[in-house]
């Protein structure tokens, strides 16, 4: 084949993607899902939610993998989309994590069998840069081809690591099925920072001393529009890194809330004083500077929030 015949290919198989689809979305009703929704909608395809709550057009329990297959059966969708998430709170502690652990694991092995028997085409899944390892990355820029899912230090960091990486090989590895991976930064925006907001009025979240330490993040509605462009563009196989271009520390982004909220100045509190919110700590500790290059190049996607200060500014201007 002629490198202007896989272009045209390639362009024949984006203008097909992008017209209209029907759309199945797990986690519909979650915050995430809630602007997937709306990204997606406002693209023009047709979404049908996934979950146990009312509201869904498909209520289902992604770990009842029997009640999920009977839920879908005799429908189809062009498109399926995994934003499911165990999470309604931030986690705090390792424990926190581990009924979403079980739902990267058995859940997507569930939704996988019901996207086939749906006669879907397409897997788009959401992931997380902390995927790459919660270690300290130093000035190292992480890529895609950094290594994804690494073996984790002690159970606890493995449970969850596991769950990443299995997550992405059963996205990649089902025969028949478009995977696309999309590796989210720390989320905040409408929906996510109330709570934030609300902890920090009540003085019960100290800021944490991270020396310089920097983490990616994404703001909710700028997550939304990456899946809607990775449902239309993205290539089957792939990974993207989806971030802002400001890697800012826990300490920066909760003061940056605290002022566009004027609420009270938290606490800072040593390193090791965390220690005992186990899983934050551990996110404390991290350093990770991320590149989004690939998905802004590949998917046509790019922050309208380049850093989550300009993304928290916005956040209290429309809830004025």
């Amino acid at each position: 084949m002629t490198t202007n015949q896989s272009q045209s290919q390639s362009q024949s198989q984006s203008q097909s993607q992008s017209q209209s689809q029907s759309i199945l979305l797990a986690g519909a009703s979650g915050v995430l899902g809630r602007h997937i929704a709306k990204a997606l909608t406002d693209a023009g395809h047709k979404v049908t939610g996934l979950g146990r709550s009312e509201g869904n057009g498909v209520r289902a329990d992604l770990m009842d993998r029997d009640a999920l297959l009977r839920a879908v059966d005799g429908q189809h969708f062009d498109t399926v989309v995994h934003a499911a998430t165990a999470l309604r709170k931030p986690p705090m502690r390792h424990r926190d994590m581990h009924a979403t652990d079980a739902l990267r694991i058995e859940g997507t092995a569930h939704l996988i069998e019901a996207a086939q028997l749906t006669g879907a085409r397409r897997f788009v899944a959401e992931s997380m840069v902390f995927g790459y390892g919660y270690g300290n990355f130093g000035d190292h820029l992480i890529t895609e081809d950094d290594e994804y899912g690494p073996r984790g230090a002690g159970a606890e960091l493995e449970r969850h690591l596991a769950g990443m990486r299995t997550k992405e090989q059963l996205t990649f590895g089902t025969p028949g099925l478009e995977g696309i991976a999309l590796r989210f930064g720390a989320f905040y925006g409408a929906g996510g920072t109330e709570t934030i907001v609300e902890l920090l009025r009540k003085r019960q979240l100290p800021v944490p001393a991270d020396r310089d330490r920097v983490l990616p993040w994404v703001e909710l509605s700028d997550a939304g529009r990456a899946v809607a462009a990775a449902v239309e563009h993205g290539r089957p196989g792939q990974a993207y890194n989806v971030v802002d271009r400001t890697p800012m520390g826990f300490r920066g982004h909760l003061l940056c809330v605290a002022e566009e909220f004027a609420l009270p100045k938290p606490m800072t509190v040593p390193l090791w004083a965390t220690r005992p919110l186990s899983y934050a700590h551990t996110m404390f500790r991290a350093t990770m500077r991320v590149s989004a290059a690939k998905a802004e190049r590949e998917l046509g996607w790019t922050p309208a929030y380049p850093s989550s200060r300009d993304g928290l500014a916005a956040l209290r201007a429309a809830t004025r």
